[in-house]
């Protein structure tokens, strides 16, 4: 037997309707989803009748890419294929509006703005109590006067307890706002869009031409819009072996409303995104001048004002979604054998290359087009932790546990939300950043109750200028202690922060006799924030102490702001 394989020109023909047409029957054998899109591979089989005519492929959805089609054939005979021909044709009705979503998107909708309130208010809380703090307590007795010596550690307590108690409640405000701001996300993913054309669909004519009749059959993939591919992940701390691991399962989230039935499919997820753009920004040149403003008194016509120079970089948004469903493990027994064994966990094999990692899921998988998500394992591996405690009392007196391991997967870890557990105990979501292959990762795994932390207002001196243009000045100290109950060393960082100018009429002075030099200065990029790491043996503690004096101008007062930071990843 004879076979011949060909691939189509890509281009669309202006019409192809004096050729015979026999439709061309197919079904969805492969699909490659990415973050933003899929391509779908069609295989399809049809009798060639002798001379020049078109198969037509029905049915398609309207939201295919033209431009991507790629055709190819063989048989049992010599034949050629030419123009493909994309056309519209009559869809199904209009989607209808799902009732109980509408009605859960209106709740969520409602709690979102509740929260948002709530959150305002705990902020202008927080703000109340730093603004007193900053009132020495030689202004807080009766009447504006110096308040007695032995209230000042009532008072400093009392001002830690109140912002300790504050941020505890913006935290989980914060955190329910999160929730209901991701399930508002994922409702609108999952909803009709009546305001799309998904009645649209599309039929691709393939112009093919044969001396004799052949027995053919055609591949025909196509990128289609309207479904992508989120990670999440798994990740179960072990402290209670000889070395700490940290089991780490690496899962994908798939959701997909093309219109098409994606049924026991070979199914791969990639890394690349399709629809982002392929270069970067151009950059025009940018020209100061002095500003000439409008003269009144100008009666004749001015040239039009030249356009800004700078272009705006282009962006698309990144269909990436958080999921909020929580991640349960699933342990299967089997009740033939003698002894109980665990179920072993099909994996993805990785694809790895320079730019891009793919995972061929193992089998055959069926995705829900309603949108709604199908969830599979595409890595799962033991690794060895290190584990350490970090506190910030100034803010909280208490230490969390951090885990870091190193990634030594050949595919990057997407960002994604992550479902701790630590010794079998759910102990919340996480989020990873993008992680690259060599990346060392650090997760919080809770709060450690071994750790005893304590934190204290030593000393606030201030005093009030008696002429005209003497300075004022601030000095503040302040002690911390970290005590371990562990049975066995812990690697403990305290981090706490002085305050940082960028006036010159103010000056901030760390004093060094009273303060415990920090094993970093500044920590990363935020400037004002220290860092002391240490040992802390069983049963001992370790002080920390930290006092710095600022000075202004008599005649000006001091405002303390905090500069917002971008989000990092827990």
């Amino acid at each position: 037997m004879k076979s011949h394989i060909a691939a189509a020109a890509l281009f669309l023909a202006p019409g192809l309707a004096g050729a015979a047409e026999a439709d061309l029957a197919s079904r969805i054998d492969r699909v490659t989803v990415y973050p933003d899109g899929a391509v779908v591979t069609r295989l399809g089989k049809a009798e060639l009748l002798q001379g020049a005519s078109q198969i037509v492929l029905r049915g398609l959805p309207g939201s295919i890419d033209p431009s991507s089609i790629r055709v190819e054939g063989k048989g049992d005979g010599a034949f050629s294929v030419g123009a493909v021909d994309v056309r519209a044709a009559p869809g199904d009705a209009k989607p209808v509006l799902d009732a109980t979503i509408e009605a859960k998107l209106k709740v969520l909708r409602e709690e979102k703005e509740k929260l948002e309130g709530q959150i305002a208010a705990i902020e202008a809380k927080r703000t109340t109590i730093e603004h007193f703090s900053q009132t020495g307590p030689d202004k807080l007795g009766p009447d504006g006067k110096a308040l007695p010596v032995a209230d000042w550690p009532a008072v400093f307590e009392a001002i830690g307890t109140a912002l300790v108690k504050v941020q505890d409640e913006l935290r989980g405000v914060r955190g329910r706002l999160a929730d209901a701001e991701a399930e508002i996300a994922a409702l609108e993913r999952a909803r009709p869009h009546p305001g799309r054309s998904a009645a649209l669909k599309r039929d691709v004519a393939i112009a093919v031409e044969a001396p004799q009749p052949v027995a053919a059959e055609f591949t025909v993939s196509y990128r289609v819009s309207g479904a992508n591919w989120t990670p999440n992940y798994e990740a179960r701390l072990t402290t209670t072996g000889e070395k700490p691991e940290i089991a780490l399962t690496r899962r994908a989230e798939i959701r997909q409303r093309t219109g098409e039935a994606w049924d026991e499919v070979a199914l791969t997820l990639s890394t690349t995104r399709s629809a982002g753009g392929t270069r970067a920004p151009e950059l025009t040149p940018m020209q100061v001048a002095f500003f000439e403003p409008p003269s009144i008194y100008e009666s004749r016509p001015r040239a039009a004002a030249a356009p800004p120079p700078m272009a705006a970089a282009r962006a698309k948004a990144e269909a990436e979604a958080e999921a909020m469903a929580q991640m349960k493990a699933q342990e299967s027994q089997r009740a033939a054998a003698p002894a109980p064994r665990q179920a072993d966990v099909q994996v993805a094999q990785i694809e790895a290359g320079a730019y891009q990692a793919n995972f061929q899921v193992p089998g055959r998988v069926t995705i829900p087009q309603d949108g709604s998500p199908k969830t599979v394992v595409l890595t799962q591996r033991k690794l060895e932790a290190t584990l350490a405690a970090r506190t910030v009392p100034e803010l909280e007196q208490k230490a969390y546990l951090e885990a870091g391991f190193t990634h030594d997967e050949e595919a990057p870890l997407l960002p994604g939300r992550v479902a701790l557990h630590r010794d079998g105990t759910y102990i919340g979501m996480g989020r990873f950043g993008l992680v690259a292959p060599g990346d060392k990762v650090e997760l919080g795994f809770g709060a450690d109750d071994r750790i005893k932390v304590t934190f204290a207002p030593v000393k606030r001196r201030e005093n009030e200028p008696s002429w005209l243009g003497q300075s004022r000045t601030d000095l503040r100290e302040f002690r911390t202690v970290v005590k371990s109950l562990h049975a066995r060393p812990v690697k403990v960082t305290v981090l706490q922060r002085t305050p940082f100018t960028e006036n010159s009429a103010i000056t901030v002075e760390t004093i060094a006799a009273q303060t415990t030099p920090p094993t970093e200065k500044q920590l990363g990029d935020k400037r004002g924030v220290s860092a002391w790491t240490f040992d802390l043996a069983p049963g001992t503690e370790k002080e920390i102490k930290q006092a710095y004096r600022i000075k202004w101008p008599g005649d000006r007062e001091l405002t303390f702001e905090q500069p917002p930071l971008p989000p990092r990843a827990e």
